[in-house]
């Protein structure tokens, strides 16, 4: 266990203001950066990671100390994006025009790598792109991933398999070479 982790919670939960700047200061942006992979919306994605530290810092006492912080803190996060996303889903939506993603042109105009793999990733089940998110960008082992979305260690090894696959698939249609070995 990561003894400053437990040290600044220790202070939070003794009411030191101080140390509770020092975790939102800390685990913000962590947080944030999920929220808004998962959200698209950089106002939702604020709200989310708002409410998911003051939830974060309201439960701090239920934090088992025997196991990561971090795991614990994106679950949080990950579960209020997912009532954020089935709140949006029973709203209804209109619109005068389907938007279709942008075709990547050759030469100068092509598109960003990094926008690449966003209009990828956007093509994945939520499931699967919150599994690969956890993994590659915040780091989580599949054990931890499994924990955050609460699935067996085995499901986050298909999960993760099918998004590689698929967003492979996704940029290899776009015209970008993705070698078959690595396929991301």
């Amino acid at each position: 266990m990561n003894e400053p982790d437990v040290e600044l919670v220790l202070r939070c939960l003794d009411g030191d203001s101080d140390a509770c700047r020092d975790f939102v200061r800390l685990y913000q942006r962590m947080i944030f950066s999920l929220c808004y992979r998962m959200l698209g919306n950089h106002e939702d994605a604020e709200d989310a990671a708002q409410e998911s530290l003051v939830r974060a810092l309201r439960g701090l006492s239920g934090w088992d100390r025997t196991r990561p912080l971090k795991p614990w803190l994106l679950a949080i996060a990950a579960n209020r994006c997912r009532t954020s996303l089935m709140k949006r889903s029973r709203q209804p939506f209109t619109t005068d025009f389907a938007r279709e993603p942008e075709q990547a042109e050759r030469g100068s105009d092509r598109i960003a790598w990094g926008e690449e793999l966003e209009l990828a990733l956007d093509q994945l089940k939520p499931e699967h792109r919150e599994c690969f998110l956890l993994f590659h960008q915040h780091d989580l082992n599949c054990s931890e991933v499994g924990e955050v979305l609460g699935c067996p260690e085995g499901t986050v090894k298909t999960w993760l398999h099918r998004a590689r696959r698929q967003m492979a698939e996704f940029l290899r249609r776009r015209g970008i070479v993705v070698e078959p070995s690595y396929d991301l």
